[in-house]
């Protein structure tokens, strides 16, 4: 029992500390072998057991549709970026009026959940990149973030993920991204910090040099309210 003890509470750590133990988020062999009908029928039912198991009446109007609302918000919607078949297209296009400088899209919402409570995360992404000769649509940047998003995160893969996909699409290694974002896991329970946000960077290529990494955070200083 010592033993078992002993490693609930490392993985308690560090599930509390936020590691992340993969650049990729971890996922099995089998995930995609189930439809999306049979994974809300399943959720739905273990959203069920979990409620009864807390003692709350399923036969109220206000709750007896829960489980099933739950599971539909999982699969769909807050979880829905874990599907391949969901990756966003991304059409590029050359860069016939050649320009040469970085162009920064900011602000992009950002609505993700903890891996480790399954709590959100709430935020700002700001993403950066300077074209070798192919540009990509201002809306695909936002999709990008929306799709890795959309999966249990932990903020720093987050990050990595963006970067990494950007730059495949781009096929230039001069992509960067910053996300500021609040933790629902650290401001509604535990320490219970509803003023601290996380901050965490990606930068690529280009952007690893002092005056250009300095460049972005300029432009994420400019006053954007109209």
């Amino acid at each position: 029992m010592k033993i078992e003890d002993t490693l609930e509470n490392q993985f308690e750590e560090l599930g509390n500390d936020h590691i992340s133990t993969s650049e990729d988020t971890p996922l099995r062999k089998d995930a995609f072998v189930l439809d999306d009908a049979t994974k809300i029928e399943r959720i739905r039912e273990n959203v069920r057991d979990i409620m009864l198991t807390l003692g709350l009446d399923l036969n109220d109007d206000s709750l007896k549709g829960t489980p099933n609302r739950v599971a539909k918000m999982y699969v769909n919607e807050v979880f829905g970026g874990l599907h391949p078949n969901r990756k966003p297209k991304s059409s590029t296009f050359d860069n016939k009026y050649k320009y040469g400088e970085m162009l920064v899209e900011k602000n992009i919402t950002l609505y993700s959940t903890c891996e480790h409570h399954f709590l959100p995360i709430v935020g700002r992404a700001h993403v950066a990149y300077i074209s070798n000769g192919t540009v990509v649509g201002l809306s695909k940047m936002n999709r990008v973030v929306d799709y890795y998003a959309k999966r249990p995160q932990v903020q720093e893969r987050l990050n990595i993920q963006i970067v990494r996909e950007l730059q495949e699409v781009l096929g230039t290694e001069d992509v960067a991204c910053i996300i500021d974002a609040k933790h629902l896991c650290v401001n509604s329970r535990g320490i219970r910090d509803i003023d601290s946000s996380t901050v965490t960077a990606e930068y690529g290529g280009k952007f690893k040099e002092d005056l250009v990494r300095r460049e972005f955070l300029n432009y994420l200083n400019l006053d954007s309210h109209f």
